[in-house]
């Protein structure tokens, strides 16, 4: 199993396929998702990939290969999941905001629902009374994540239903008999803190009595990864540690055993993700000294959008001396990966690679400026598969319809 991909496996893809080009790293994802089992042996756990970082079909039958099971945001993600070879019981559709035909038709497919509204839940109760077992998604007024962009369980935050409303989730219940299995909350993303995590389940211990047909509680995802190379992710053994001794505890108040559910995304896929770029052109100002590249924010906007960190390498002149530059993308727009940043001497033609950037970063690309999206390579156990092609003009046109007028 190899767990990095060298500078001369990166310029050897990029000339068979071409930049700019997203690359996996199967063994990587195996890799993180044999420490989550490992780090979880004694804990009743149960993990779901967040699919909404990456979708391609191929990642996802990986995954599933693992025997690691999926956690959907939409209708097709979940339709995704079933193709990719996922079992209904499997999978799982968190719901946000959306029309209550979508819930319909998660149930027509046999998976896990989680709810996120009073409404949808009335409505739930409405058709199903205490036939089809769900899960409600709360809002537990805690600030955490790496910023207020991907923050989801303040006070503010759209997701899930307040605590404060607990009275009427209570009300539906009875009235419908509905039948509730699992308690959930996702606080956010890039969570280093495992206290945080913590005071999800002390919301947990005391909500139990409340709902007797519990069968789990769902602490979220989240989980940091290092971005930087002082970083470090989260203590993903310490936090599986403190989960069992939760666990326990509920064990010996209610004399009831229940099962955590966890659903990882970023943790999972992001450092396998590798991104490579060519250098268009250099231009200087007296601001910066600009590094162009042929890419930009419809293929990675992390940086823009979150003012994330890549890393950044110049893999085809890792020894050249060390100046600073402005990275910057060809979109008609600001379009900055990276300001003042370090980097081995750049000249035009160079190779710029992205490190972690298998979450979030073709998954959240689009055809803007008409661009197109580039192409995904996954390396497996020694072998290289292309697992999706490269846009070309046509893809640009599909579903247009041109009127002869």
């Amino acid at each position: 199993m190899s767990l990095t991909i060298s500078n001369n496996q990166l310029s050897s893809l990029a000339a068979n396929f071409g930049t700019p080009l997203y690359v996996y790293n199967a063994d990587k994802i195996t890799d993180q998702y044999n420490q989550l089992q490992k780090s979880f042996t004694e804990v009743n756990a149960k993990f779901f990939f967040a699919c909404k970082s990456l979708t391609n079909i191929n990642i996802l039958k990986h995954i599933r290969s693992l025997g690691c099971n999926i956690d959907c945001s939409s209708i097709n993600e979940a339709k995704l999941a079933a193709l990719a070879g996922f079992e209904p019981a499997n999978i799982l559709y968190t719901s946000n905001g959306i029309a209550f035909e979508e819930i319909e038709e998660t149930v027509a497919m046999g998976i896990n629902v989680n709810i996120d509204s009073l409404s949808n839940l009335e409505k739930f109760g409405k058709k199903y009374g205490h036939d089809y077992p769900v899960g409600i998604r709360l809002q537990p007024n805690i600030m955490a994540g790496g910023n207020l962009k991907i923050s989801t369980g303040h006070e503010k935050s759209k997701f899930g239903i307040p605590l404060e409303q607990l009275d009427n989730i209570l009300a539906l219940v009875q009235q419908y008999q509905i039948n509730i299995a699992g308690l959930h909350v996702h606080t956010g993303s890039e969570i280093k803190d495992v206290s945080v995590f913590m005071q999800v389940a002390d919301i947990f211990f005391d909500l139990v009595p409340l709902f007797p047909e519990l069968v789990f509680i769902d602490l979220g995802g989240g989980f940091k990864v290092p971005y930087k190379e002082n970083e470090t992710g989260t203590d993903i053994p310490l936090l599986a540690q403190k989960v069992n001794e939760t666990l326990q505890k509920l064990k010996d108040t209610y004399n009831k055993k229940f099962q955590v559910w966890f659903e990882p995304g970023k943790y999972l896929v992001s450092e396998s993700g590798t991104f490579i770029t060519s250098v268009n052109v250099i231009k200087n100002n007296k601001a910066a000294t600009f590094v162009g590249i042929n890419s930009g924010f419809n293929h990675l906007i992390r940086p823009m959008f979150y003012e994330s960190y890549h890393k950044i390498s110049n893999i085809s002149n890792p020894d050249g001396p060390i100046k600073n530059y402005a990275v910057v993308g060809n979109i008609c727009e600001t379009d900055t990966f990276a300001w003042d940043r370090p980097l081995n001497e750049v000249r035009e033609g160079d190779l710029l690679v992205f490190h972690n950037a298998g979450a979030y970063g073709f998954e959240m690309g689009s055809n803007y400026n008409s661009r197109f999206l580039p192409a995904q390579v996954m390396l497996k156990n020694g072998q290289v598969y292309l697992i999706r092609k490269r846009d070309v003009f046509e893809d640009l046109l599909r579903n247009q319809i041109e009127i002869d007028w």
